[in-house]
């Protein structure tokens, strides 16, 4: 089970879309967890402190001239986490890129707040 909250995923629509997006990251090992952990906290750790608030848009025209814009925004905070169970932005923004794909949308560069910069 990923240690996830749904409340982690702010700004997203719909708890199945929600709960899609959290299976969609539960399925490593704790070894691979914490390997990617590792590198992917030395890259965001520098730039983005705990509890950031990422977002970004999509957008497109779903049929014929009508454009679609889909805004999403998320924010983690691992409290007392080990690293092989925390979760880092960046597999959240590839996991909701992951869904936005399937669902037709393209993918999403997610900026972090206060200073914009980009995430992925």
């Amino acid at each position: 089970m990923s240690s996830i909250s749904r409340r982690s995923l702010i700004g997203y629509s719909g708890t199945a879309a929600a709960g899609a997006v959290i299976a969609g990251t539960a399925s490593a090992s704790p070894a691979q967890a914490a390997q990617a952990a590792q590198a992917e906290s030395a890259s965001t750790a520098v730039g983005f402190p705990e509890g950031t608030l990422f977002g970004g848009r999509s957008q497109r025209n779903i049929s014929g001239d009508t454009p679609s814009e889909l805004e999403i925004k998320f924010s983690i905070a691992n409290a007392e986490t080990p690293a092989a169970y925390a979760v880092t932005p960046q597999e959240i923004a590839d996991a909701i890129n992951k869904y936005l794909a399937s669902r037709g949308w393209p993918a999403v560069t997610f900026y972090g707040t206060p200073a914009p910069a980009p995430l992925n």
